[in-house]
């Protein structure tokens, strides 16, 4: 006999199937509804025949933070979960969630993502799921997956830089003593992580891979960022991506970096901050250290708007890169490369040692400071990046405070103008 599902038309109707979560005492288990296709036959709700029915697991995942989120362990069990739906999981308290399968973010609604996705403020960013809370520990025992589904959203933004409303995959959000740790992620809509109004935020073993796939770009899809956030540890990474690795955004401190492979990517960054020149932002006491970079845009970089406020106390150490475009860079005015000169951001106490590898042209290092705030106490020991292709590497330099002891020898200036990336030698 012939399954019913061969007898009876599907219809285009979309239904919501939910299922149930199994709860015993302070401890939520969740199976998916569906591990092998996003749509099935179900009943129609007027009697005519079955319907092709839309599988979201989003209902029963929120339905365990409900029930399970405080003083308790949410558990969601191998399998593919398909999440359909926004999720916003910020008061939780002491619990535990361990993730055993893969969440596939839906690519056939972008639209809805666009419009019902979170605001977390920061330049208008969107993301599709926040946790926060106090006490939270995240962890996929290097088996959970998280799938954004990337491509559509590339394909969709067809370059651009800042497609409004596509969201960042996981954003902690207000929280404290947070951990993250053992989870993959594939094709993230927007940034991977990002770390916002928290402390004490600690994130391990974490792998994420996202490129497009044809000519679109895939910039903006950072592996992680920090904003009004301190006291956080990043630890044991590798990063695939078209955009920064680590980036370390304004009002951000006590934040320590290290064991990171970077692919394709900015890799270490401060930046950007001082977009505002009404708000000032102040990122302190950071440490990048065991880091390596590979065909990466830069190293170990600073990258600030024409703003005000401080970068200071800042350490790169232990960096190697292989093929990377410009290894050492700082800015005053990224992206526009006006008014490089009337910064009033200070940039001071940053040290940059054992920074090795090749870079890709013939500049190693172009520190472009504020004439109106030039950088002081700036710290360079065991600098020996070499041009992939021979030669000398230049060292471009200009409105520094201490340059005459910082420990490098600059070659020349560099103007404000001098790019975040070259197209060849110089």
């Amino acid at each position: 006999m012939l399954p019913l599902t061969l007898l009876l038309p599907l219809s285009a109707i979309v239904l919501p199937v939910h299922g149930e979560v199994v709860k015993n005492g302070s401890t939520c288990i969740v199976t998916p509804l569906s591990d092998t296709n996003a749509a099935f036959a179900v009943p129609r709700s007027d009697g005519g025949g079955l319907a092709r029915a839309t599988v979201d697991d989003t209902p029963q995942i929120l339905s365990a933070f409900s029930q399970c989120g405080q003083d308790g362990t949410i558990i969601l069990r191998p399998g593919t979960y398909h999440i359909r739906q926004v999720m916003d999981t910020t008061n939780l308290r002491n619990v535990s969630v361990e993730i055993y399968g893969t969440l596939i973010w839906s690519a056939d609604n972008l639209s809805y993502w666009r419009q019902k996705s979170f605001s977390v403020t920061y330049a208008g960013r969107q993301t599709a799921w926040r946790i926060g809370g106090r006490d939270i520990a995240l962890r996929g025992f290097g088996q959970a997956v998280f799938d954004g589904n990337g491509q559509a959203w590339i394909d969709l933004a067809r370059g651009a830089s800042n497609l409004d409303g596509r969201p960042i995959s996981l954003t902690v959000w207000h929280g404290t003593n947070v951990l993250i740790d053992g989870i993959t992620w594939r094709m993230a809509q927007f940034w991977h992580t990002f770390v916002a109004y928290s402390q004490n935020v600690t994130m391990t073993n974490l792998v994420m891979n996202t490129l497009s796939s044809n000519s679109y770009s895939s910039q903006n899809t950072d592996g992680t960022d920090t904003w009004n956030s301190k006291d956080i540890t990043i630890s044991n990474w590798t990063v695939t991506c078209g955009d920064d690795c680590i980036a370390i955004k304004g009002n951000s401190s006590n934040v320590h970096v290290s064991n990171v492979v970077c692919h394709e990517s900015g890799a270490m960054t401060i930046g950007s901050v001082g977009s505002n020149a009404r708000q000032p932002d102040y990122v302190e006491n950071i440490v990048f250290e065991n880091i390596t970079a590979i065909h990466s845009s830069n190293s170990a970089w600073i990258k600030t708007y024409p703003g005000t406020g401080y970068v200071r106390n800042v350490t790169f150490r232990n960096i190697y890169g292989e093929d990377v475009n410009q290894p050492i860079y700082v800015t005053s005015c990224i992206y526009s490369y006006q008014n490089c000169d009337s910064s009033h951001l200070a940039i001071s106490d940053i040290r940059w040692e054992n920074i090795t590898g090749t870079s890709r042209y013939n500049v190693a290092a172009a520190i472009h400071c504020s004439g109106a705030a030039p950088c002081d106490n700036l710290h360079f020991s065991d600098i020996n990046i070499k041009p992939k292709n021979g030669g000398t590497a230049k060292v471009l330099c200009s409105n520094i405070k201490n340059q005459a002891t910082m420990g490098l020898q600059c070659t020349g200036p560099c103007p404000g103008s001098h790019p975040q990336q070259l197209s060849g030698n110089v």
